[in-house]
């Protein structure tokens, strides 16, 4: 079998094998295959064969064409896989953290004025090209950092012509450049000033404006909603994602994070993709979430910038059988970061994740987070040939160090393009 690249000698390869068809749960979510002296094998744009440098070499055929990449010193891991993003928006907020460091709540800000609101006058503002031109810089940011798919949320228009201009922007951002973003319509975000004190005036305008022009141009394949005390309800909520899903949607949910108003249960009740965020996730809904099958897509990223004095409850999920991934959560307000290699770091520091649950909660199980672990997030026969080099001696190095982007080489589809 002829190889187009062969990337050898690497001092570990690294991924899960054998979780394509499910994510993994409980001590699975900590195991992982590691190769020494390892090496991986390419065709196009599609993975042939991983395996010892000695097996792959003796495997596959070369020809004065074949790419080599001598990766010696280096780890070798699945393209990273981010799944809660909202990498399209206008303006930034760095205004508002005078007022974070001087202790005012996230909910107070956005009371004000700030928060969300205040990209939504900004992405009003921003045209087309304009919202493109910054997913463009944000997604190459994220490329150089290993990131190979991310998310992309809308959400910060709220209202029927901006979110349909994001949408748009998301489709025109990935077709020009090598960051797969798989777009969620997210429509549902915040409550905006000219419908403020009519919340469910707002919902009708998603659920019989919004929704459907996203399905008829089919813009999104999934339809998220932010349910939280002061934004939506678990009523508004289950209205919306009902309504979604007999439009075709996949759902997703922003669900318990400030106070514990059911949302992962509420998740598991609609068959859920994910519930993210879950720093306040009740026992009960993690047992929900584990009989359904429910994704928590953790954002301690947000913890983090937020300074909460609590995280997300990984270790308690972990153990009860939630399959568990982790993202940047990339946004203007609470996560100003769009860099997984930090997240590694806080997820090990602060939620107390081994530093291989972490690679396949950025891996394999982000990638079933997007419905997309049949093409990626392992290093498998037949995947997509989406790979990052790391200069690093071992995947424990990644967690070890922070702060320092340690890509060396980015793959995507076959072609090296970091």
């Amino acid at each position: 079998m002829r190889a187009t690249l062969i990337i050898k000698n690497a001092s570990q390869v690294v991924t899960s094998r054998e979780a394509s068809e499910s994510p993994l749960t409980g001590e699975m979510q900590g195991e992982m295959t590691v190769v020494e002296n390892g090496a991986v094998a390419v065709d196009g744009d599609k993975i042939i064969v991983m395996g010892t440098t000695a097996e792959v070499i003796a495997w596959v055929e070369t020809d004065a064409e074949t790419q080599v990449i001598d990766a010696t010193g280096q780890v070798v891991l699945p393209g990273l896989v981010d799944p809660h993003t909202h990498v399209v928006f206008g303006g930034s907020r760095e205004h508002e953290l005078t007022l974070k460091l001087q202790g005012v709540p996230y909910l107070e800000i956005l009371a004000r004025g700030g928060g969300i609101l205040s990209s939504v006058e900004a992405t009003r503002a921003a045209s087309e090209e304009e919202l493109v031109e910054c997913g463009l810089k944000y997604c190459h940011q994220m490329l150089i950092q290993g990131t190979t798919t991310a998310e992309a949320k809308s959400g910060y228009g709220l209202s029927t012509e901006a979110e349909i201009k994001t949408l748009r922007a998301v489709r025109q951002v990935d077709a020009a450049q090598p960051v797969d973003l798989v777009p969620t319509f997210l429509g549902a975000h915040a409550v905006p000033n000219d419908y403020k004190g009519f919340p469910d005036r707002y919902i009708e305008l998603v659920i019989n404006e919004m929704l459907p022009l996203v399905a008829e141009q089919k813009l999104a394949r999934y339809c998220d909603i932010f349910c939280e005390e002061g934004v939506f309800s678990i009523e508004q909520s289950r209205r919306v994602l009902s309504a979604a899903r007999a439009m075709g949607f996949q759902l997703k949910m922003h669900a318990d994070e400030i106070i514990p108003l059911g949302g992962a249960e509420l998740a598991a009740e609609l068959d859920a993709v994910t519930a993210d965020h879950l720093l306040v996730v009740s026992d009960e809904g993690i047992r929900k979430m584990v009989e359904k099958g429910v994704i928590a897509v953790l954002l301690p990223g947000t913890t983090f910038y937020l300074r909460e004095d609590h995280y997300a409850p990984a270790r308690k999920m972990i153990e009860a059988g939630v399959p568990v991934a982790l993202a940047t959560d990339f946004n203007p307000g609470s996560s100003p970061n769009n860099n997984l290699q930090l997240i590694i770091n806080i997820a090990c520091l602060y939620l107390r994740m081994t530093p291989a649950e972490v690679i396949n909660a950025i891996t394999i199980n982000a990638a079933h987070a997007l419905g997309r672990a049949a093409e990626i997030g392992s290093l498998e026969e037949g995947k997509k040939a989406d790979i990052v080099i790391f200069d690093a001696p071992n995947y424990d190095y990644l967690a070890y160090r922070y702060g320092t982007n340690l890509v060396s080489k980015v793959i995507k589809n076959g072609q090296v393009v970091v």
